[in-house]
């Protein structure tokens, strides 16, 4: 009887020992899953749609992202509810432990790029950005104008003026159409917010009305505190059956004949949106307008001049009367100095701002 106890005990303390030894070794392989990944430099890992736990384990293995994949398929068994990993691009980096990485893939915090559109730009421009953004798939490519605004949910629009210029965010699952649709959301939403709020007494029968306008005050000016001035002018203008004449208009009437200057021959070329040849504003706008643009025009000055021209440092010459413009014009146009400009030089967008 004692022998057979001694045995029991013994085979219980071996029990024991091995438990605690077992106890150690996982212990110890789970604590790998804490430390640092092996590279050198960040690298982007694909998830792809229907990978299973145990799949990700396996290539986290043949990566050399683990030593053995055990560790982390023990892991989801341990604890399944942290491993319901989302799909998309994720970028690891060295300092990343591969628990940290799960728990970017659980929360799917995936690599974003940014795609940026420039207020001023035209939707030309714009398109042009969309194609040359890496990991962006593209749908729209050979796709018409009027094909995008159908897919936007504005079918027969003219697409200039429609998206909101701003840096967007996207991942390698969205495609240029999404952004598109966020910009064109953007775009309406803060115009329909501009429009309730609008002042009295403004010469536009439609949002629309407004958006063009806007688009005009953006190409007129870069210097920001210079844009309910400039709304204020073309405002007046209209309401007194002046024509705006602005450069601007005229260069977008050009389309690819614009080759940098305006000469007299093209002020006089009828175009719908030469503004020295129609009255009115253009038919649609000529550049996308940022917010402050907006609401310059639907804010405008209140002030009473009808003209203004460039200084050459960026800044405006505001003339009441034809005579006061006059001799701004031959001021800073017809003895222009050197380094003379129409806009100020830390703008980011090409502004070709007319001297009226």
């Amino acid at each position: 009887m004692r022998v057979f106890r001694k045995l029991i005990v013994s085979v219980f303390a071996l029990g024991v020992i091995a438990a605690a030894a077992a106890g150690l070794w996982v212990w110890q392989g789970l604590e790998t899953l804490k430390r640092p990944v092996a590279l050198e430099e960040p690298v982007l890992f694909s998830v792809e749609h229907g990978t299973s736990f145990n799949g990700l384990a396996h290539e986290f293995a043949r990566q050399g992202l683990v030593s053995d994949s055990l560790w982390l398929r023990l892991y989801g068994r341990l604890k399944p509810e942290l491993t319901r990993i989302k799909a998309g691009d994720y970028e690891l980096t060295p300092e990343m432990t591969p628990l940290e990485i799960v728990d970017s893939m659980v929360e799917g915090k995936v690599k974003l790029w940014a795609v940026q559109f420039i207020e001023g730009w035209t939707f030309s421009d714009l398109r042009n950005a969309l194609a040359k953004s890496d990991n962006l798939t593209k749908v729209t490519t050979d796709w018409t104008d009027q094909k995008i605004m159908e897919a936007v949910g504005a079918e027969g629009q003219h697409p200039e003026g429609w998206f909101f210029p701003d840096t967007y965010m996207f991942s390698s699952s969205e495609t240029d159409l999404d952004i598109l649709k966020r910009a064109y959301n953007r775009m309406t939403g803060l115009l329909e917010q501009e429009w309730v709020g609008r002042a009295k007494n403004l010469p536009y029968d439609t949002p629309y009305e407004a958006l063009i306008m806007a688009s005009i005050v953006e190409r007129e000016t870069g210097a920001p505190y210079e844009r309910e001035q400039v709304a204020g002018v073309f405002v007046r203008r209209l309401q007194k059956g002046m024509r705006l004449q602005t450069d601007p208009t005229v260069i977008y009437g050009m389309g690819d004949k614009y080759d940098g200057r305006i000469r007299r021959r093209d002020l006089r070329t009828h175009t719908p949106y030469n503004t020295y040849r129609i009255d009115g504003l253009p038919p649609t706008p000529i550049a996308l307008p940022g917010r402050d643009s907006i609401h310059a025009a639907l804010h405008p000055d209140d002030g009473d001049a009808l003209y203004f021209v460039a200084r050459g440092d960026g800044s405006h010459k505001f003339s009441k009367t034809l005579a006061e413009h006059q001799k701004a014009v031959r001021a800073f146009q017809l003895n222009r100095k050197e380094g003379y400009r129409s806009y100020p030089v830390p703008d980011a967008k090409t502004n070709n701002g007319g001297d009226n």
